[in-house]
């Protein structure tokens, strides 16, 4: 069966493969409810809606003001507005203030090399609350301009001190790794 997209781009948010990435996702998590979830590049925020359901508040973050605005819209259209900050900002920026119990990385770490996807993790990891849970999940094809694939995205987070592997998920388009603190 041929792949559901090319190596050419990142998966799109309204197709059948990012829908079942999301169930996968949600599906692997290890608790059934999370205090405060944080979602960096949370796109056009269809896993940031999935999210309130698992989660009491979430703090979802993108570059993109039109990301953010469509984020917003899905949200009050949900009902779900209220369980969420939206930010303006960038995985490699330091993260909110919030002591998460979640973290998803959900197609957004290879947009940054390495040295600094490491130089991140290093520096927020030991924020976050003990037991806390950090989701990896990329598409596993290189995507011309970016710094990384998915497994490479996911060694490095994988290589991150304090965090042990809960859960892992591969097939020949997806990665998807649990950790927990």
């Amino acid at each position: 069966m041929p792949s559901p997209m090319t190596a050419q781009r990142a998966p799109d948010v309204h197709s059948w493969f990012t829908r079942r990435k999301y169930a996968i996702e949600l599906a692997m998590l290890p608790y059934r409810r999370y205090r405060h979830a944080f979602e960096p590049g949370c796109s056009a925020g269809l896993l940031t809606e999935l999210l309130t359901e698992r989660c009491d508040r979430v703090t979802a973050t993108d570059v993109d003001v039109a990301a953010l605005n469509a984020t917003d819209r899905r949200l009050q259209h949900a009902g779900r507005r209220g369980q969420v900050v939206l930010l303006h900002g960038s995985l490699d920026q330091p993260w909110p203030p919030g002591g998460f119990d979640l973290v998803v990385l959900s197609d957004v770490a290879y947009y940054l090399p390495a040295d600094v996807l490491r130089t991140v993790l290093d520096r927020e990891c030991p924020r976050l609350a003990a037991n806390a849970t950090v989701v990896a999940a990329h598409w596993r094809h290189p995507i011309p301009g970016l710094p990384m694939t998915g497994d490479h995205a996911t060694d490095v987070i994988g290589a991150t001190p304090n965090l042990h592997v809960r859960a892992s998920y591969r097939d020949p388009d997806l990665t998807i790794e649990v950790f927990g603190t």
